[in-house]
């Protein structure tokens, strides 16, 4: 894992600490001085740049001959009052162009550092004043915490636990079970106490180890009752276009990874060519961009080799007309002279819930992904060194549901009819069918008639209560459910009365909090792109493969403001994440697309959690023996053991709320068994994040 970590303590400054006395393990100083900074992990050198004022010029610091990633050489006007930028990560920007950022962000203005293509981490330093620009949807995350009188701040949140010896937030877990996507719940804590995580589209301000949190982006968002400025619909798909070409551009660019012989992953660039049609889109623009893989133009090392497209033939979940027909597409976009196809066969080794107990890597935070790690981690084994994903892709195009209350206070009532039959037609056959329309209209009108306060107020009134009546199986329910302004999660449902209480707190006072009006489709689209993003960055975690670097270029700050700019009219169209990615791709050269590319299907993910859980219950049951999260009274042991043995008979329960649960439970195992700590020095801490004052039934390592 890789990270970044640096502080602004003054009492570290008049002490002569600066640094000295505490170091962060394996790390590599990016400047040093009273308000240090470091890289840790296996950074590659195109990875980190640095550019200073007095130099004038950008650097590599992994070109230094004189330290692996180059320490920082400052002249005596640099030592005394340092301008310098740091950016690490995917950036295609220019060195002229880091170095307009330098001094535009000297003069305030932050939002040009997050205008480059690509998904990276700038960190700027005036004098004594740092600041670290987070990005928009929080793939990228930066987290804080109070520490030696000044502030520590960080790219991983585990690191900065064990600086100040934290403990478990008991309640942070809860809110995150009982309203994953719900900041009303959440706020900016993360599972350890004291430790803040840095919003999304926000820049973390440290002045003399004070911080200060300030967004710099705009909000197009109007009050309720506003109207809106009408934006063009070809414009805003062509600013989509351009946006995830560059996007893929700054992942392709540059001097390309040659791995290890001992990793895994082949060198060069591959994606995946199943799992819907916003992976395969970056499949097919990373080959057919000129001078990159997959084309015989260009100069770079690249340039001629085709491009790795991975699909993954899961054999042990059944559903074979729909397994084939995937597979179908797969390879008649994979005749294409430009790709390589590689079919990567599942197993019952590869099912979900497979293996919980045989280790794993330590992710920040819990999340569902890590029931079924070790199965993406087959796929992406046979990708390449750099390997394209599409995750983040239906949250920054499809419309989330609460936008049809958006439309309605837009007056644009004739624009519900097309997602409300696409509806209607995917429900069974039935006298109700006739009544789907209706039945969503009303739910949209109610939501957009709710004031903020009194949806969040409704939402904790209904966890206290333990009403969980709307979540139901299908379409249908999941768009009713969502058109609210906090909606309870699927693992809600299991949580003891003590937790549900604990979080309708959190509710109530976030109610009671002065706030302006706001829209209710774009704060719940808002909310639910920085889970999933949050969700993505424990993906990274948890599947990592030696050698490989994950890009995720729906992500990037330039892709969620083009998707941003698409009209709410475009969005809510039945397909409109396919027909925006066809036109990319048209407009792309790419034309010839297979029969049935971007048709709607039923997700493999409920049948592989179902097959899974059936298949390793008695393993997930010995887990389950003696649970940490009853320890800690989130659930009741017995309960949630009934429900795993109902969900593996074949019972209608909420699969994904099963997951989640399971996760957290893994999650807190690993993180009471780890060993050592991630730093050192005479000032180290003591003792690891969470090693005392949890409940427990594991016995810690000394």
């Amino acid at each position: 894992m890789r990270w970044l970590v640096g502080w602004s303590s003054p009492a570290a400054r008049i002490s002569g600490m600066a640094g000295r006395a505490v170091l962060p393990l394996a790390a590599q100083p990016l400047w040093q001085g009273t308000d240090p900074l470091w890289a840790v992990g296996a950074w590659r050198p195109d990875e980190i740049r640095l550019v200073e004022a007095d130099s004038g010029r950008s650097r590599h610091p992994g070109n230094d001959p004189n330290s692996r990633f180059g320490q920082a050489r400052s002249s005596s006007r640099t030592a005394s009052t340092p301008t310098r930028l740091a950016v690490l990560g995917a950036c295609r920007a220019t060195d002229d162009e880091l170095r307009i950022g330098l001094y535009a962000g000297r003069g305030g203005a932050l939002r040009h550092l997050s205008m480059w293509p690509g998904s990276y981490t700038a960190v700027l330093q005036i004098g004594h004043r740092i600041t670290v620009v987070g990005d928009l949807a929080g793939a990228r995350p930066v987290f804080h915490t109070r520490w030696a009188g000044g502030t520590a701040y960080a790219t991983a949140a585990l690191p900065l636990a064990d600086l100040v010896e934290a403990g478990l937030d008991v309640t942070h877990l809860a809110a995150r079970l009982a309203c994953p996507d719900s900041p009303e719940a959440l706020g900016d804590g993360t599972p350890y106490q004291d430790v803040r995580r840095l919003p999304p589209g926000h820049a973390l301000v440290l002045r003399e180890g004070a911080a200060d949190i300030t967004g710099y982006e705009p909000r197009a968002s109007l009050a309720v009752g506003g109207t809106r400025t009408p934006v063009d619909p070809g414009q805003a798909v062509t600013g989509v276009r351009d946006a995830l070409v560059e996007a893929v551009r700054a992942r392709l660019d540059g001097p390309r990874h040659v791995p290890d012989p001992d990793d895994p992953p082949a060198a060069g660039v591959g994606a995946d060519l199943s799992g819907g049609s916003a992976s395969a889109t970056l499949a097919l623009l990373a080959a057919g961009l000129p001078g990159m893989p997959g084309t015989p133009l260009g100069h770079g090392t690249e340039a001629g080799q085709r491009l790795v497209a991975v699909t993954f033939n899961d054999l042990a979940t059944g559903g074979e007309p729909a397994r084939d027909a995937e597979l179908d597409r797969a390879r008649r976009m994979a005749a294409d002279p430009r790709l390589r196809h590689v079919v990567v066969p599942g197993g019952a080794g590869t099912l979900p819930y497979a293996d919980l107990l045989d280790g794993g890597p330590l992710t920040d935070e819990p999340a569902a992904i890590l029931v079924s790690a070790e199965r993406h981690r087959r796929r992406l084994a046979a990708g390449g060194a750099d390997h394209l994903v599409g995750l983040g892709a239906r949250h920054v195009l499809d419309a989330h549901p609460a936008r049809l209350a958006d439309l309605l206070l837009d007056r644009n009532r004739r624009h519900l009819f097309g997602p409300a039959t696409a509806l209607a037609r995917a429900e069974p056959p039935s006298a109700r069918a006739a009544f789907v329309p209706l039945t969503v209209y009303r739910a949209a009108r109610r939501l957009a008639r709710t004031p903020y306060r009194q949806g969040v107020e409704d939402a904790a009134s209904r966890l206290l209560a333990g009403r969980f009546d709307d979540t139901g199986a299908g379409g249908l329910a999941a768009s009713l459910a969502a058109l609210t302004w906090v909606r309870p999660g699927p693992a809600a449902r299991w949580l003891t009365g003590e937790a549900l209480a604990e979080v309708s707190l959190r509710l109530q006072d976030a109610a009671a909090r002065p706030g302006g009006a706001v829209r209710p489709g774009e704060r719940r689209a808002r909310a639910a792109l920085a889970r999933a993003a949050a969700d993505a960055r424990v993906f990274e975690q948890a599947v990592e493969v030696r050698g490989q670097r994950l890009h995720l270029p729906y992500l990037d700050n330039q892709v969620v403001r083009a998707c941003q700019a698409l009209p709410e009219t475009l969005r809510v169209r039945p397909g409109a994440r396919a027909n925006v990615l066809r036109q990319v791709l048209a407009a792309s050269g790419v034309r010839d697309l297979p029969p049935g590319w971007g048709a709607p299907s039923a997700s493999a993910t409920a049948a592989a959690l179902r097959t899974g859980l059936r298949a390793g219950a008695d393993a997930v049951l010995d887990v389950l023996s003696a649970p940490l999260l009853a320890d800690a009274g989130l659930v009741d042991a017995a309960v949630l053991r009934k429900a795993v043995r109902s969900a593996a008979a074949g019972a209608p329960v909420p699969l994904d709320g099963l997951s989640d649960l399971i996760a957290t439970e893994v999650w807190l195992r690993r993180l009471l068994l780890r060993r050592g700590s991630c730093w050192t020095g005479a000032d180290a801490p003591r003792q690891r994040a969470v090693a005392a004052g949890v409940p427990r039934v594991l016995p810690l390592p000394g």
